[in-house]
Order: structure tokens, then C-alpha cells, then sequence
């Protein structure tokens, strides 16, 4: 995953290594100056996020896969600071998808985790032992037993880690969080269920509402049954929203950014791009490119583009997978990839 400092700086957690990256170039160069290992010693780092929002952040956020840490910041640097404080101390994982990112409402009031499923559909772990639980009036409907206990939700902090709720659930693996510059709404890029076949279930990127249920593992796209859990919980029907831009199924959505600079056309400010990993469990290969949400005056319209693509060699080679999305100081879209550890730059030919 990737993040631009306000002073661009880019900021890149290499997972398995437990570390973050940084890379700086000047606006326009194709080359970053700087090559730097910012922090180490982290376990499975994700999700970065700078606090306060604005130009002038004291902190640098990063979400490993079992809790979130925080290091003292100050623009320019290049190594840590100070040594880390722990701010939620523990997340559920171990098992299942490890990825957590981490986001700030434009307010700077909340912080916000996404923390993936421990299974594909929750099997085994559909339906409680002795019966359906007693849901407390905060809790959003979801499978939040067992494993699967705060796992498919983004959970909500204050920055400093206190007052944990449940924020929304039902979304099986909302990879990339990310919140919109001017309509403040959160987005998640998701991850849907494997097992239905080639074109089951889409993949997605939508808006979260608050107290809102995304369907799984009970249903999909709204009030379409799981055929794993037919009948567990049809007390639910109609409750599931859809989301708002249904992907190509097995696509594998990661990474979110929102397009706030100036180089690209006009048209182009306040959309969203989603990078999409690609199928391991399709016929015929998808994803592997980064696609362009259309918005319309802060609402998707439903749909999505291609915007960069040729990864794809044929149907059993591909040379590039896209994990990450960042909009660079100078306007031009960041892109990582893990097939070989790259990141590219794209940039307006003007």
C-alpha cells in the first residue's frame, strides 16, 4: 500500500518484509532522490495514514495486521523519529485475509480500520452455536461469533485508539479505505467471496454507511442467498445494500485513491482508482490493471473504466499485479505492483 505524505514524500509498507519505504522525487522527475527505509520491525504493515489531515501532520499512522501503531512525524522525514506507541493493541488476525488499512474522517475525529474475513464464507461459523445472538442496539447485523468475531467490519476508533465501535459490516475484505476529499463519505474496495463460479460474486468499491450490512456471508449484490448458507438468516432479506460499483468477479480490488490534483483534465478531480490485483481462480484471467470510478458531482454513477492495463501476457503469464494507488505531489497517479516490486508513474503528456 502506498500514501503521500503532504510534502510528497511516498510512504510504501512492504508487508512481508514488516517494514515502510519511502521514496522522494521532485515534482516531474521519473526518479526518486531518496530511497529510504522509514521504519522496521513491524509485523504485516498495511494500511498508512497521516494525523491530523492538512499540511502539517504530527504523526504517521500504519496499520499492521494485529494493531495499529503510530510514530511522531515531522514533514522531511526520512527515518523514524521515536520509537512507536500503540494505539489499538489488538486486532483480530492470525488467520484468514491480514490486510488492515487505516483512514481519517476529514474531520480528524474518527479513525477508521478495515479488517478482512478469517474465511471465504464463514464455514462452519454461519450461524452461532445454541442460536442467533442477542445484537446490542450499536452493533450492525454481521457474523461477529467465533472466528469471525469483529472480522468483515470496519471497526471505528478516536485517533487515540479509544472508544472502538463497529462502523459497518457484512463486507467480506475491504482492502482499500479510503475517505473522499469534499463529500467526506467512506469507501471501501472489497474483496468478494470465491466458490460461485467464474462471474460470482463481483468484486466491489463502494460508499459505507454507517450501521449499514453489505450482505456477507449471508447474501450478495442485496438480497441474492448465498447457496452456502441457504435459509440461516432470512430475517436479513432486504436488509443487505448493494454497493455502488460492482467490479468484474475476481478481479481482486485493492488499493483506493481519489484523484485531487491538477494535471489530468479537469474531468478527472474527485474520481476514484482502484487497482485491481487479478484473478487466481478464474478460466479466464482478470483484473490486473487499474480502473477509473466516475463520480458525478461526489455520487458514482455505477461505472468504471479502464485506465492502465497490458499486464496481462496471456491466460497463464502475467508480468505486473497492482496493489497500490497514490496521487503524487505533482499530480501524476503512483501505481505498486507486487509481480516484480515496481512502482510506476503516470503522467499527463501535455
Amino acid at each position: 500500500m502506498m500514501r503521500v505524505a503532504p510534502n510528497g514524500d511516498i510512504f510504501i509498507a512492504e508487508t512481508r518484509a514488516g517494514r515502510i519505504h519511502i521514496l522522494r522525487a521532485a515534482d516531474g522527475a521519473s526518479k526518486p532522490s531518496v530511497n529510504e527505509i522509514y521504519a522496521s520491525g513491524l509485523h504485516e504493515p498495511f494500511g498508512i495514514a497521516f494525523f491530523p489531515n492538512g499540511n502539517d501532520p504530527q504523526w504517521v499512522y500504519v496499520a499492521n495486521t494485529d494493531s495499529v501503531v503510530r510514530f511522531p512525524y515531522k514533514a522531511g522525514d526520512i527515518k523514524v523519529s521515536g520509537k512507536p506507541q500503540t494505539v489499538v493493541a489488538e486486532l483480530p488476525h492470525g488467520y484468514g485475509h491480514s490486510t488492515r488499512d487505516v483512514a481519517f474522517t476529514n474531520d480528524s475525529k474518527r479513525m477508521l480500520v478495515s479488517v478482512g474475513s478469517a474465511s471465504n464464507v464463514a464455514e462452519g461459523d454461519g450461524a452461532p452455536p445454541g442460536g442467533l445472538p442477542s445484537w446490542s442496539s450499536q452493533h450492525p447485523i454481521g457474523a461477529s461469533w467465533g472466528a469471525e468475531a469483529d472480522r468483515a467490519d470496519v471497526l471505528a476508533f478516536d485517533p487515540d485508539g479509544k472508544n472502538r465501535s463497529i462502523f459497518a459490516t457484512g463486507i467480506r475484505n475491504c482492502v482499500g479505505l479510503a475517505v473522499h476529499p469534499t463529500s467526506g463519505d467512506l469507501w471501501c474496495s472489497t474483496n468478494e467471496r470465491d466458490g460461485l463460479g467464474d462471474n460470482l460474486v463481483p468484486d466491489y468499491v463502494t460508499r459505507v454507511r454507517e450501521g449499514a450490512f453489505y450482505g456477507w456471508p449471508w447474501f450478495y449484490i442485496g438480497g441474492n442467498e448465498d447457496p452456502r448458507h441457504v435459509g440461516e438468516r432470512s430475517d436479513l432479506k432486504g436488509k443487505a445494500i448493494v454497493p455502488d460499483v460492482l467490479i468484474q468477479a475476481h478481479s481482486a480490488s485493492l488499493g483506493l485513491v481519489f484523484y485531487t490534483g491538477n494535471t489530468f483534465p479537469a474531468e478527472y478531480r474527485g474520481d476514484g482508482f482502484a487497482a485491481e490485483h487479478g484473478s487466481w481462480n478464474r478460466s479466464k484471467r482478470t483484473g490486473y490493471k487499474i480502473i477509473r470510478i466516475r463520480l458525478k458531482d461526489g455520487v458514482p454513477t455505477g461505472e468504471y473504466q479502464d485506465f492502465a492495463t497490458g499486464f496481462v501476457v496471456n491466460d497463464s503469464e502475467v508480468w505486473g499485479r497492482p496493489v497500490g494507488v497514490a496521487v503524487a505531489h505533482d499530480g501524476a497517479l503512483l501505481i505498486s505492483e507486487d509481480g516484480n516490486g515496481t512502482v510506476w508513474r503516470i503522467s499527463r503528456d501535455r
